[in-house]
């Protein structure tokens, strides 16, 4: 008799948590639908009295939106390839390739961990105004290249794959590009999967440093114009309701349906070596 009750009260809690969490991205939806000033009123109204998308017309007729929609996308696709090819590369080099220093330099490259980012934006940014990649793409793409938590997650996952597979491989002749193609990469399916959502949310969320290094509003990703259009129309809640919706929409899209892969790799990124 305990056992079903209790079992009732941890549902309940979570059916309270769960309700309590999606309660605001509901809300946020149901106010980008309704009419220019509705959400104003006291108190504020829960649904749509007459539903409508006209938020999101004036968004992408008006406002241009729809630029920048597209600079997020090129952006968060770019980052997400391209910091996957050195963040697996380099995962896998440390787990299971055999060179001086190794140690000592995955070490120093946790040590980095505990450094804000915010520490590191300076002197980067003075970095990239000396190769010319201020106020360019480049500027928002190379600093995410590769990141520390990346190479460490995709580490911690290879240490799991079969030495003795890794060296059948090579018996048979296989290169070590050919064994990391064809052997490795598709053991390491979950984790890529899990690294690219988790680079693919970051980037595209990413507001600080494209607000820094992008002074072209036509390169403004949408985080960035979001921002920018709130100062012009800081009354305008259904049209903002309507821009956050467009924000987190195709995030939370990417995440349900990789959702699997995800939960996988994390948990196979527990692995000790």
């Amino acid at each position: 008799m305990k056992r079903p009750l209790g079992m009732l009260s941890v549902n309940a809690v979570l059916l309270v948590a769960s309700a309590l969490t999606l309660f605001p991205l509901l809300w946020m939806l149901a106010v980008s639908l309704m009419s220019p000033g509705e959400a104003s009123t006291f108190p504020p109204p829960l649904l749509p009295k007459d539903p409508t998308l006209a938020n999101y017309r004036d968004l992408f007729a008006r406002e241009g939106i729809g630029r920048h929609l597209a600079n997020s996308l090129f952006v968060a696709v770019a980052v997400t390839l391209i910091s996957l090819v050195f963040n697996v590369a380099a995962g896998y080099g440390f787990a299971k390739l055999r060179f001086k220093g190794r140690e000592r330099i995955f070490q120093w490259l946790l040590a980095g961990l505990v450094i804000p980012s915010q520490v590191a934006m300076v002197p980067l940014f003075m970095l990239l105004k000396q190769l010319g990649l201020v106020n360019s793409y480049g500027g928002v793409i190379v600093p995410a290249m590769a990141s520390i938590f990346g190479i460490f997650l995709v580490r911690q996952y290879a240490l799991s794959v079969p030495d003795d597979l890794l060296e059948a491989a090579r018996i048979d002749g296989a290169s070590e590009f050919r064994i990391f193609c064809s052997v490795v990469v598709p053991v390491l399916k979950p984790v890529i999967v899990t690294l690219a959502i988790f680079t693919l949310l970051g980037s595209w969320n990413d507001f600080m440093w494209p607000l820094i290094v992008l002074a072209d509003q036509r390169l403004y990703t949408l985080p960035v114009a979001l921002a920018s259009l709130a100062r012009e129309h800081v009354q305008d809640n259904e049209l903002m309701m309507a821009g956050s919706v467009l924000t987190t929409l195709p995030t939370l899209l990417v995440f349900i349906a990789l959702q699997r892969y995800y939960l996988h790799g994390l948990m196979a990124g527990s692995v000790k070596g």
